[in-house]
């Protein structure tokens, strides 16, 4: 494709619709036999998104391939039976609810990497981070594999550096200088190899821990301290904003 940038300045693919050949990937991603994990979190309000994210997941995510979805609720016992693909594994994960969303955010990054730690780095190859209101229209495929993958947010792709929604404030873990940043990242959709994922998330949980101690909150919370890791550790492949399209964009 010639309309778009295809290419980040340190080389690491953007991934666009027609930028590549999933025939050939898929027949790659089946050779080296792996496992994909998704995490994803329906607390409070949000079960009510089970229903059409896992529905359009099973059909739509890595179709074909093994996936294991870890979905964290603090309402286990409201989730009806699912009939998933016979590739695709469904694993709930009680967790304590949290009355402000925020807290919620915050703990999501700390949960990701203790359960890595504890539990999957021996059952996944793979992990991403995808939020339960997102709803899957069109297959997401072995396109997305890459060791460190960031999604670039589809409302901040065509805003100019300097108006871009980091953090600025210096004394926040999460800031980023004035004049840097290369693109802003949603914390809708992330992930990598496990190992890169663990660093990712241990790295932005101290991050909110130190701001939260010095009595500083990050202006869009879990998502800036996303920003700010993936601006010192580049990620190996960008996925562009049709990955996770905002609807009321």
């Amino acid at each position: 494709r010639r309309d778009v940038l295809v290419l980040t300045p340190w080389l690491a693919p953007i991934v666009w619709e027609g930028t590549f050949n999933r025939d050939i990937l898929n027949a790659q991603y089946v050779q080296k036999n792996l496992v994909t994990g998704v995490v994803t979190f329906a607390v409070e309000k949000y079960v009510q998104f089970i229903k059409g994210f896992m529905t359009s997941a099973n059909k739509y995510f890595l179709a074909g391939h093994q996936v294991n979805f870890y979905l964290f609720t603090d309402n286990p016992e409201q989730i009806s039976h699912l009939q998933l693909a016979p590739e695709n594994h469904l694993f709930v994960i009680p967790v304590q609810n949290h009355t402000r969303w925020r807290e919620i955010s915050a703990r999501r990054m700390d949960i990701i990497s203790t359960y890595i730690q504890s539990r999957f780095q021996y059952e996944v190859d793979y992990l991403y981070s995808i939020d339960i209101d997102v709803q899957l229209f069109e297959h997401v495929g072995v396109e997305i594999i890459d060791r460190l993958v960031g999604t670039i947010s589809s409302w901040q792709y065509d805003t100019r550096r300097e108006s871009k929604s980091y953090e600025t404030r210096a004394e926040s873990r999460a800031a980023v200088p004035q004049g840097e940043g290369d693109f802003y990242y949603t914390a809708s959709f992330y992930g990598g190899s496990v190992a890169e994922v663990y660093k990712l998330t241990r790295a932005c949980f101290k991050g909110i821990m130190e701001d939260r101690r010095n009595g500083i909150e990050a202006r869009w919370h879990d998502e800036s301290h996303l920003n700010k890791y993936l601006l010192s550790h580049k990620p190996t492949r960008l996925l562009s904003p049709e990955y996770c399209w905002d609807a009321d964009r």
